[in-house]
């Protein structure tokens, strides 16, 4: 099968151009510059739309196992194709965790039976499961998960376990920092202050910019005293942007991820938004979203993901303790970055390079991320000038609401390839194809 998208602006490799990409199978045969076309059994006129490489979200919450009640694997991913996301990399706080091998095969299989995007799952860290993670294989699993805050049972990893994790990890380690202790002596603070009715808006003072930082800093210098390929997920606040340095992913040893969510929001949203944007950690001040946009821009920070982690909405209405944090982002990603651009804030190829190159490099993923010849066909194009608002009937979570209910975008996904299949096209799924298990060049 020849798959020919033709007369398409496209973004790739810090250029924009006009021009056509002839897919065959799976894979990108031919960039076409000129007006030459070469023979195909399937056009897409692209004219006027942008042609960008699929998406790569580096920190998803599918919630399967155990908590389908919120999300699943098939929903969520139909989401994030929806959205121009074609590969998805997992976390393991599922019930059970998934801190073994044998239960993360099984989050594997179950994938290649459901998930319309590609898809890789980390194996979580617990204090005793050392042995068991240095079982996962580099070539094959995207990393290993560690809480150092935000969790609860054995998944929040303290103390020996922890300075043994940094030691002897044997591949990329992703960590949610927040300290522990800080969030617990605020929370305590503000619990005899208000009891249970504490108003959302202090939410970024009990999981405080402090905790963010003490916490950052330690998996900063245990990584630097044992040499571990460090990655901090979703950092929120402009003190910690001291702790990383500019420059190619490539040669760094140390790495930082951002969330849309800290990007476009701030604490003077609390008041519209309430609970539908409590994240862990929290969304801050607009001087911390301000202070990350401008790391992005610099390359202190390295990739944007979206930290998607759907509940329902009855659980969001619930009193500050009992309303758990997290919300669904994977559809909205691409859009809400894309208007970004539309007002100034970042360039196409800021979003192309932080959304699709990098994640790709920083993981090490074989031949995606990506328009080149001889890559796999995972390709997203979006109309530029089709105004749209989000809306829960055209919302594909599975939770259906959104923290971004109401806002209009500029930029709308038409088409999603996958691996060379048109997974999704102007709103209408084909699911005969199921994506694929990511394969990491390590």
């Amino acid at each position: 099968m020849k798959t020919l998208i033709r007369n398409a602006i496209i973004v790739n490799e810090g250029e924009k151009f006009r021009g056509s990409v002839l897919i065959e199978n799976d894979s990108i045969a031919k960039i076409i510059k000129d007006d030459s076309l070469p023979e195909y059994d399937q056009l897409i006129d692209a004219t006027g739309l942008l042609l960008i490489p699929g998406v790569i979200d580096d920190q998803v919450h599918f919630r399967e196992p155990g908590l389908t009640h919120k999300a699943e694997i098939y929903t969520e991913a139909r989401a994030a194709i929806a959205g121009g996301v074609t590969s998805f990399m997992e976390m393991p706080n599922t019930i059970p965790q998934t801190t073994t091998i044998s239960l993360l095969e099984e989050k594997f299989k179950r994938a290649s039976e459901v998930s319309a995007a590609n898809y890789s799952f980390y194996i979580g860290a617990t204090n005793d499961n050392l042995e068991e993670v240095l079982k996962a294989d580099p070539k094959t699993v995207c990393g290993i998960k560690c809480f150092m805050g935000s969790s609860t049972g054995n998944m929040l990893v303290e103390g020996k376990p922890l300075e043994n994790l940094f030691k002897y990890a044997h591949m990329l380690m992703a960590v949610h920092c927040e300290e522990e202790v800080i969030v617990k002596k605020n929370s305590t603070e503000y619990f005899e202050k208000y009891g249970e009715d504490i108003p959302i808006k202090y939410h970024p003072l009990i999981r405080s910019a402090e905790a963010c930082y003490t916490s950052s800093a330690k998996a900063v210098k245990l990584a630097k005293k044992y040499g571990t390929r460090l990655h901090i997920l979703h950092l929120s606040t402009a003190r910690e942007m001291e702790l990383f340095e500019p420059g190619n992913i490539e040669n760094k040893q140390i790495t930082a991820e951002v969330c849309v969510h800290h990007l476009w929001f701030d604490e003077s949203d609390y008041e519209k938004k309430g609970a539908l944007i409590k994240w862990n950690p929290a969304v801050k001040t607009a001087n911390d979203k301000n202070a990350l946009r401008e790391a992005l821009k610099t390359g202190r920070i390295d990739v944007v993901a979206t930290d998607h982690a759907p509940h329902t909405i009855e659980e969001k209405e619930n009193t500050y303790f009992k309303c758990p944090s997290g919300g669904p982002l994977v559809q909205h990603s691409l859009p809400a970055m894309l208007e970004l651009v539309s007002q100034g804030v970042f360039t196409y190829n800021d979003v192309v390079e932080k959304m699709c190159h990098a994640p790709a490099r920083l993981f090490n993923i074989e031949k995606r991320g990506y328009i080149r010849e001889g890559y796999k066909a995972d390709l997203t194009i979006l109309s530029t000038r089709k105004a749209w608002t989000v809306h829960k009937n055209n919302i594909e979570y599975k939770c259906k609401w959104s923290p971004f209910d109401g806002c209009t975008f500029n930029h709308k996904v038409e088409y999603t390839l996958v691996n060379g299949h048109i997974a999704y096209k102007k709103g209408v799924f084909d699911e005969s194809k199921k994506g694929e298990r990511l394969r990491f060049a390590r």
